[in-house]
């Protein structure tokens, strides 16, 4: 806890002025989180309200069911996209519901994205178990399919530095196999990959279709987990070689946080935000407009959001 304070203090301490020289209409878009209940539903406008986050691509877990969440969007038309829901049993054990699941709530039209795939997913405890499947898995390719046809990013969830050396290598030819195969496609990592910067760099260099979510890449998350996330801030700021690397290449990073359970859309939402804040604020306004927003809404056709006051 007193970690959260030293971060909110620190928000406070900024969020008077750190929004300046081009920075002033900076709006947030959380490009990918999630619901597990109905009790986190009903918290995540007013979190969004104090959080300064405009819109979130939001899907459902747990005791949520994707028509859960669609009817939230329906009530929230400007603030919540609805994604498909792809995680659960159907999806682990490859069975026939997960497909139908995927073309009804396609067909519904309520949504407007499709939520990460898990390709590789290390144990975290007894929250979340193992999951591995290819990046070629028929579930990935029907997934692909619809991305396809409605022009949306396919979100890819690889916990890259949690593989063995040689599972990491394999899969990392799969994906790079699939960004080559399907090169008009848009492709996104959530948590950066759990990559470091020469392998985000490499592939950013050589795929013009690879995008990364910025989720689960703070100190609020990194420095509470024992999971090898990728490590984007240096001393509570953007690591220098990270600020480098996103201002050469802007069009390609998304912000994100992944909020999951009822204890992340709290205090920890807002942590994270604190630190998203100041980041920004020390980023040229063109790249900082871009990671916060204007990459989402150029990605998966959002509206732009009007400046508030106008």
């Amino acid at each position: 806890m007193k970690f959260v304070v030293r971060v909110f203090l620190l928000l406070l301490l900024h969020c008077g002025s750190a929004f300046s020289g081009g920075h002033e209409d900076l709006y947030l878009i959380d490009a990918h989180s999630q619901a597990d209940s109905q009790e986190s539903l009903q918290t995540i406008i007013k979190l969004m309200d104090k959080a300064g986050v405009r819109r979130t691509l939001l899907s459902a877990r747990h005791n949520l069911t994707s028509g859960d969440v669609a009817k939230f969007a329906g009530e929230f038309p400007s603030r919540i996209t609805a994604s498909v829901r792809t995680k659960g049993g159907a999806y682990q054990e490859n069975k026939s519901a997960y497909y139908k699941g995927l073309d009804q709530d396609i067909a519904s039209n309520q949504f407007g994205a499709v939520a990460e795939l898990l390709l590789y997913h290390a144990q975290k405890g007894s929250k979340a178990p193992e999951v591995i499947v290819r990046p070629t898995d028929r579930r990935v390719l029907a997934a692909l399919a619809h991305a396809k046809k409605q022009s949306w990013p396919l979100v890819l969830h690889i916990e890259f530095a949690s593989l063995a050396p040689g599972e990491r290598l394999a899969f990392m030819a799969e994906l790079e196999e699939l960004l080559v195969q399907s090169p008009e496609q848009a492709f996104a990592l959530i948590h950066m990959g759990q990559l470091r910067i020469a392998d985000v760099q490499r592939l950013i260099e050589r795929h013009k279709n690879v995008y990364f979510l910025t989720s689960h890449a703070n100190p609020v998350v990194t420095e509470s987990s024992k999971q090898p996330w990728t490590l984007l801030f240096e001393a509570g700021v953007l690591a220098p070689d990270w600020k480098t690397l996103f201002t050469k290449h802007p069009d390609r990073f998304l912000l994100a946080f992944d909020n999951v359970w009822p204890e992340d859309w709290g205090d920890r939402y807002l942590a994270q935000v604190a630190f998203w804040q100041k980041a920004f604020a020390a980023l040229p306004p063109e790249v900082a407009h871009k990671v916060a927003h204007s990459n989402a809404e150029r990605l998966w056709r959002l509206p732009a959001q009007p400046v508030r006051g106008n």
